[in-house]
């Protein structure tokens, strides 16, 4: 049995980037002792907010991870999105009382440089892992 399950609502937007970072994902869980039992994907970054809250809402889930990729382009889009998405992924961490992390890397980077951050989906384990583990001390 899984130490801690965890939901990860995965971007398609940026797929070839944000399917890497949910493999490292899945690896990392299992490495840990824990599962990445229900995976949400939704069109982009800013579409996360909703799959988020209805994994928070599930009680089997312990945490929620997210993935994403938002690379710069032609205008501060990119700002937007990845603000407005970083400010809801804390919001509803408070408002469920579970873990939420952020692996989504951008904004202002390169599709390289998105390549270069596909770690962040192991990273986005390992802190759900941990705010798991310490709320559980509390």
């Amino acid at each position: 049995m899984a130490k801690y399950n965890i939901g990860a609502v995965v971007a398609e937007f940026n797929y070839d980037i944000t399917q890497m970072m949910l493999g490292l994902a899945k690896e990392e869980a299992k490495s840990r002792d824990c599962e990445i039992t229900q995976v949400v994907t939704v069109p982009g970054v800013f579409d996360m907010a909703l799959a988020i809250k209805k994994l928070l809402e599930k009680d089997e889930i312990d945490a929620v991870i997210t993935l994403g990729a938002v690379i710069e382009g032609a205008t501060d889009h990119d700002q937007i999105v990845a603000q407005h998405a970083s400010r809801k992924i804390a919001d509803l961490s408070l408002e469920y009382e579970k873990p939420v992390t952020l692996g989504i890397s951008g904004p202002g980077m390169t599709r390289l440089d998105a390549h270069k951050r596909v770690d962040y989906g192991k990273r986005a384990v390992e802190a759900a892992i941990k705010m798991c583990d310490r709320l559980n001390e509390i």
